[in-house]
């Protein structure tokens, strides 16, 4: 599954450097780690020094919960995203 932690230091205004030193790591020592594929620990300390919950890491509000509407979905692979049409019902 992928990650979005790059995408999460952008959003919040982070550099690398500075999410690194508030891991108490080095910038080269996050940058490895961020493109590989991180432990359940490292996500943890990630996420809360992003001050957001675990699932922001590896998925949007709208990928969540969808559109306004509720009906479109992302596809998990791909992500592309399906509207849902309902079918009118000929009784």
């Amino acid at each position: 599954m992928e990650h979005r932690i790059k995408e999460l230091i952008k959003e919040k205004g982070y550099t690398q450097q500075a999410l690194a030193d508030k891991l108490g790591m080095t910038r080269i020592g996050l940058t490895q780690l961020v493109n590989s594929k991180p432990s359940y620990p490292s996500l943890e300390k990630i996420a809360e020094a992003l001050e957001v919950p675990m699932w922001k890491l590896f998925a949007t509000k709208e990928d969540v919960l969808g559109d306004e509407l509720g009906n479109t979905i992302v596809c998990p692979k791909c992500g592309a995203r399906f509207k849902l049409e309902e079918e009118s019902a000929n009784y």
